[in-house]
């Protein structure tokens, strides 16, 4: 018998697949029948929300492991730079696990989830115009400008790999360079 677990990692491996996927589809997926899986999660509604949890508990345990605020309050350039080229690397092998939550239309009208990604948007813009103030970032455009350029890198990334693109090997250094460089020669 799968336990809820288990469940959750094939349903969220499949959704990175096929994210209109079905609570029949995601059972199957899960080798459960769909009794088991409305046992564990009354409405698909309810998958995504434990999904999208999930999704933010790994956002804020990367913020935390890069020990973001820390890097932040140092104003320390290298520390700074370190920290990010840390965070891009945790994010985009977030984004290999979660990269159905970047884009799901539920993920981002839940209130609560809501919530709480505007709160861990907020620690990354701090880290972010602390980047700008110790001349990391560019600082003629506003640190949630940055915040949405890395939210985008994200989606980018987790499209070239899906249409093989690029080479997730290939991925980490590529997705910082372009942030860090931009597209200029």
């Amino acid at each position: 018998m799968a336990t809820r677990d288990e469940i959750l990692a094939a349903a969220q491996r499949h959704l990175n697949i096929d994210p209109r996927a079905s609570m029949a589809v995601l059972a199957a997926a899960a080798g459960v029948g769909r009794a088991t899986l409305h046992r564990h999660f009354a409405s698909r509604d309810d998958l995504l929300h434990e999904l999208g949890t999930r999704s933010l508990d790994r956002w804020e345990q990367s913020l935390d492991a890069a020990d973001a605020r820390g890097v932040a309050a140092s104003g320390d350039a290298g520390r700074i730079r370190a920290c990010l080229t840390d965070l891009f690397a945790r994010y985009l092998a977030d984004s290999d696990d979660f990269g159905f939550a970047l884009t799901d239309s539920y993920l981002t009208s839940a209130p609560d989830l809501m919530t709480r990604s505007d709160r861990l948007a907020e620690r990354e813009v701090e880290l972010l115009s602390a980047a700008q103030a110790a001349g990391v970032l560019r600082d003629d455009v506003s640190s949630r400008w940055l915040t949405h350029a890395v939210y985008g890198l994200l989606v980018a990334a987790r499209e070239a790999v899906r249409e093989g693109d690029v080479a997730r090997r290939d991925l980490d250094a590529l997705v910082l360079s372009t942030f860090l460089k931009g597209a200029s020669s």
